[in-house]
């Protein structure tokens, strides 16, 4: 698609257009991370445990990548909508730098801290070492990942939401078709067990990595190749300004879970194991809304360096409209089907008891963080990263953690409430400041 149709094309069957793909790939990716846990729980119940404890790391590294991506797809979109080609080169660019700065990171961390990193959370071998074993190998091939990203980005900028769609729709396909053969040793391959687990997942992120390059190398909105290449501090700057905080608003999910795991453990020890299920479904559950703002970001960012009040705010409405369905959707699957979804990780009698109840609980707040993340996206793409930043603290630590443990005090069964409770509150919150920056920011476009 034409950069520029971003700025004309009437605002409903453009977003569609941008973010079908993006929910479509995204789908499959959170298709096969639920198919990836239910292959290694048949291994057994502490191969699940060593996954749910290296889960938190892999959503960090996710979140860097994704705030990353939030600030170069901004600052992209916004040199395209001025018009300035040669600049929009220059940042893509600089987004790759900066991105292989990610994968440099990661490297180092599981190279020096994989190790200390499980035994913190264990002390059982059984479940230490393949956690220790999957989280090495999923962070120091992460440049996959990492290039990945940056591949998806640049073209959903461009105004290609085909390409990223082909990228992540391969590399999840690759993962799904190695995950069998590679955990439990089908036909000539070996049994690897959880290093199999591992090893699927960077073959279907460096595959990804493969065809994003591939498409890259035919882009027609301006060359990128690193010949003369230098990294400019201006727009790396620019980039992080936007992305540091996104990504540590994406974090804070990590840091939820830690905290959660530890608190609601007190009060109710089937908590970790329903709290690890329900993030997992969660994952399949958030991630069309995630597509959608994918496709929703560059085109604000796009209207907003044009200057289109009405189109902004067009766009935003329906937004809210799409993701506030999509999530009614998944909210009723809880309410509805609670048991069998956890039995997909071998819940026993004594979970589900707990677990049923909890999941319908948790169902009812997940509309309004469906609209709590359109209204985030939007910010993010207004400049207003520190708005989207706040919002995620107030919803994912301030309000929740101290909600469970108040609540799990008077009845374990109580502490799930919380979760709507964080959700509601956020989300009038959002709106709040979505009217006071759509006030003073917009108007005067």
């Amino acid at each position: 698609m034409d950069d520029t149709r971003m700025g004309t094309m009437p605002v409903r069957p453009l977003l569609l257009r941008m973010a079908w793909p993006m929910m479509l790939s995204m789908l499959i990716q959170a298709l096969y991370n639920l198919v990836d846990s239910m292959f290694v729980s048949r291994l057994s119940g502490a191969a699940f445990e060593a996954l749910s404890l290296a889960y938190p790391v892999q959503m960090c590294m996710v979140a860097v990548c994704v705030g990353t991506g939030v600030g170069l797809n901004a600052l992209l979109s916004r040199r395209l909508g001025e018009g300035d080609r040669e600049e929009a080169r220059k940042v893509a660019l600089n987004g790759v730098f900066l991105y292989l700065l990610c994968w440099l990171l990661f490297l180092a961390f599981g190279l020096g801290l994989s190790r200390p990193f499980m035994a913190f959370f264990t002390g059982d071998p059984a479940i230490a070492v393949p956690g220790r074993t999957y989280l090495t190998i999923v962070t120091c091939a992460s440049v996959g990942m990492t290039m990945q990203f940056a591949s998806e980005r640049i073209l959903l900028a461009c105004g290609d939401p085909i390409g990223p769609m082909v990228i992540q729709g391969i590399g999840a396909v690759v993962n799904l078709i190695l995950d069998p053969l590679l955990i439990f040793g089908l036909g000539p391959f070996p049994a690897l067990g959880v290093a199999g687990a591992a090893t699927a997942t960077v073959l279907g992120q460096l595959t990804g990595m493969a065809v994003g390059c591939l498409l890259l190398r035919r882009l027609r909105r301006f060359p990128l190749s690193p010949r003369g290449f230098r990294p400019r501090k201006d727009i790396l700057a620019e980039i992080c300004r936007v992305g540091i905080p996104a990504a540590a608003m994406q974090s804070l999910s990590s840091v939820m879970m830690l905290g959660l795991n530890k608190i609601m453990a007190l009060y109710d020890p089937s908590a970790v194991f329903i709290l690890g299920a329900y993030f997992k479904l969660q994952t399949f559950l958030i991630m069309p809304v995630a597509g959608l703002t994918n496709g929703l970001t560059p085109l604000v960012a796009y209207n907003y360096g044009a200057r289109s009040r009405s189109r902004i705010l067009s766009l935003t409405r329906f937004a809210l409209a799409l993701g506030a369905a999509i999530m009614a959707a998944g909210s009723a699957l809880l309410l509805l089907i609670p048991g069998p979804l956890l039995g997909l990780f071998g819940a026993e009698a004594a979970v589900l008891s707990s677990g049923v109840p909890a999941l319908r609980m948790i169902a009812v707040g997940l509309v309004f963080a469906g609209v709590t993340t359109i209204l985030c996206a939007v910010f993010q793409a207004l400049g207003s990263a520190g708005v989207s930043l706040a919002l995620s603290l107030l919803r994912q630590v301030v309000l929740i953690l101290p909600a469970a443990w108040l609540l799990g005090r008077f009845s374990a069964g109580l502490m799930w409430l919380s979760f709507p409770f964080a959700e509601l509150l956020s989300c009038l919150a959002a709106l709040l400041l979505f009217r006071r920056i759509s006030r003073k920011q917009l108007s005067s476009l």
